[in-house]
């Protein structure tokens, strides 16, 4: 968000960032006033998010063909597409945000029987498959633009400065899609910062198991961001990184929730099946093995 605002804005980095927390802060405040204000206020930035990458791509007027056909058949050119791969896994995924859907929902609806917890169950399944489908949606977005304005000019190094990408994006296309650009980089950091600040929060509060204040608790999570951009660390870079890092910590919350999902004592009647513990532990072991390769890839090879 703070990359946003100094885009978008052109307020330095550092006011950028504390701006970011202010506005942060101001969402989760919203939470006083029921926690469906709190929903509808990140749901409204995710269409600002989809609204923005959908008028890049139509501008930007892809090969729709070769869309297509690397959409149903992916492939991976040396360490820096498997970084790109393992990021957009991070950044879909969002392991931190399995502890708070569970942190928010258990409390919410809670069945009265068997049947009432399996609709609520199928509900929640819905909700999940949804919020899943719109992010996967978006990163397909996301590099269809880049593939047709920069890759086509052989600019395949382009989305390793944002920067770059705002101003390339004004010269190709044109239309102010720069500043389109800019806008859902930021509804796209408040959203993800918000929502990592609760995540943050509710992870404290569980595993410490001690009463911190609240505005203290949310501080804290802002604390490793500000500090990268004080030391004037690539923010670019540092994005990429971060959602990487994502990646490393899915099976850190995958592997307890297929744990707890298969306990046929804890889930009752809402206990996996066979297959679907077989396929959890399928993708538990491919981004293991994912992340693995990229240590390596990157500690002993060259790209």
């Amino acid at each position: 968000a703070a990359l946003g605002i100094y885009l978008v804005f052109g307020i330095p980095l550092f006011i950028s960032g504390l701006l970011t927390g202010v506005l942060a802060f101001t969402i989760l405040g919203l939470q006083a006033w029921g926690f469906r204000r709190l929903e509808a206020t990140i749901s409204g930035l995710v269409g600002v998010i989809v609204i923005a990458f959908g008028l890049e791509v139509l501008r930007s007027n892809p090969a729709w063909g070769a869309v297509a056909g690397n959409t149903f058949v992916p492939h991976l050119d040396g360490t820096a597409s498997i970084l790109l791969a393992v990021g957009i896994l991070g950044a879909t995924v969002m392991p931190h945000v399995i502890y708070l859907h569970s942190a928010l929902t258990q409390k919410r609806i809670v069945g009265a029987n068997p049947e009432a917890k399996r609709k609520i169950f199928h509900f929640e399944m819905v909700d999940v498959l949804i919020a899943m489908g719109i992010a996967g949606l978006i990163n397909l977005a996301m590099l269809t633009m880049a593939a047709a304005v920069f890759g086509a000019r052989g600019m395949v190094n382009a989305g390793a400065d944002l920067t770059q990408v705002f101003t390339g994006l004004d010269q190709f296309v044109g239309g102010h899609s720069g500043l389109i650009f800019g806008v859902a980089l930021l509804a796209s950091g408040v959203s993800s910062s918000s929502v990592g600040t609760l995540s943050g929060q509710v992870v404290m509060q569980g595993f410490i198991r001690r009463r911190i204040p609240l505005f203290l608790r949310r501080a804290i999570t802002m604390v490793p961001a500000m500090i990268l951009i004080a030391t004037r660390f690539d923010p670019s870079h540092a994005l990429v990184l971060s959602q990487v890092f994502l990646s490393f910590g899915i099976p850190f919350a995958l592997i307890p929730l297929v744990l707890f999902t298969r306990d046929k004592k804890l889930m009752g009647n809402l206990v996996n099946s066979r297959l679907t513990n077989l396929a959890a532990y399928g993708v538990a072991v491919m981004i293991i093995g994912l992340n693995i390769f990229l240590i390596y890839q990157t500690l002993f090879k060259t790209a």
